[in-house]
């Protein structure tokens, strides 16, 4: 019995399509890594918790949490970057990871855009402008009058070199023409204790990392660095309602596996992302830490991450912050 030419191709394409046909209707068929680059504990890590446990139940193979902290999260990442590209890890990753270390880090050792195909957009962290209790500011206004009157003697505090609370305050001073003096930190739990000890003045830190103690009184909220007031704290304005504009700085988290993942894994993964967040549990305990979420799937992410990368990498220039 002859084949036909088209025939042939037709058995060919076929044969050169069917192992990933079948590794997507396999898929999962053992646990699966997320990866968290930055330390257990966090708010990042609860996050990434709260979504795998319920991955776990609804494709019915453990997904666990790796936490591969290190390099402002360059180190979790890059090793997803260069694991292999077949669903069974992923990462749990940021502004930072994925867009920021591009221009900070002299060799990231990986591509944000390149490398990582994006399974979903959850949301973004708000940043919130909190002081000491005895700084005699209550409002942006004052702030700035205060800043404008001894240009660099307040301090402010970061989480780090180049991290969101440190790019944020660069904007903010931008926008104001105010100069501050830069503390970094490693992390945000000694910038919280700093700031409760009264041992430095400011920080724009991210909500969730401080909104206990804003609630606990030992710290004062004067701004959110976002469009809209947050659920979780309603009584602290934004920055357009005191007159500052331009100066938003939301530090939005994603999901991401490395591009050459099979697209019908992706596929997979990404609806498993995003029907674990829309469980109303998970969608309650994200939000009870101050996270704002918005989710997107990943045609709609895609472009909103690349207007993002190109917006930091100017303001990091503006900064004059280098690479290190």
């Amino acid at each position: 019995m002859s084949l036909t030419r088209r025939s042939a191709l037709g058995l060919m394409a076929g044969a050169v399509f069917a192992p990933s046909i079948v590794r997507a209707q396999s898929f999962p068929a053992r646990p699966i890594s997320l990866v968290v680059p930055y330390p257990a504990g966090g708010p990042t890590d609860a996050i990434a918790r709260f979504v795998a446990q319920e991955m776990s139940s609804s494709i019915g193979q453990n997904v666990l949490v790796d936490n591969r902290a290190g390099a402002s999260g360059a180190v979790g990442t890059r090793a997803v970057a260069h694991g292999a590209a077949d669903g069974y890890t992923i990462v749990f990753g940021n502004n930072q990871t994925h867009g920021n270390n591009m221009f900070l880090l002299k060799e990231p050792g990986y591509d944000a855009v390149k490398d990582f195909a994006p399974l979903c957009g959850v949301g973004a962290f708000e940043h919130a402008f909190v002081v000491r209790n005895d700084l005699p500011a209550k409002t942006i206004a004052e702030l700035v009058a205060l800043a404008k009157a001894e240009p660099g003697k307040l301090n402010y505090g970061s989480t780090g070199v180049g991290s969101g609370s440190h790019l944020a305050m660069e904007l903010f001073m931008q926008r104001t023409g105010i100069k501050m003096t830069h503390v970094p930190f490693r992390g945000a739990a000694p910038l919280v204790q700093e700031i409760v000890g009264g041992r430095i003045d400011i920080a724009n830190s991210t909500l969730p990392s401080v909104l206990e103690q804003i609630n606990a009184g030992t710290m004062r909220a004067l701004a959110l660095a976002s469009p809209e007031r947050n659920p979780r704290a309603k009584d602290i304005p934004t920055l357009r309602e005191q007159g500052v504009s331009n100066a938003d700085a939301d530090s939005w988290a994603a999901f991401f596996a490395p591009a050459a993942t099979p697209a019908p894994v992706l596929d997979q993964l990404s609806k498993a992302v995003m029907a674990a967040i829309a469980k109303p549990a998970i969608t309650e305990s994200i939000l009870k830490l101050g996270f704002t979420l918005k989710v997107r799937d990943p045609d709609t992410f895609r472009p909103y991450h690349l207007q993002e990368i190109a917006t930091w990498k100017q303001i990091i220039a503006d900064a004059g912050v280098k690479p290190e």
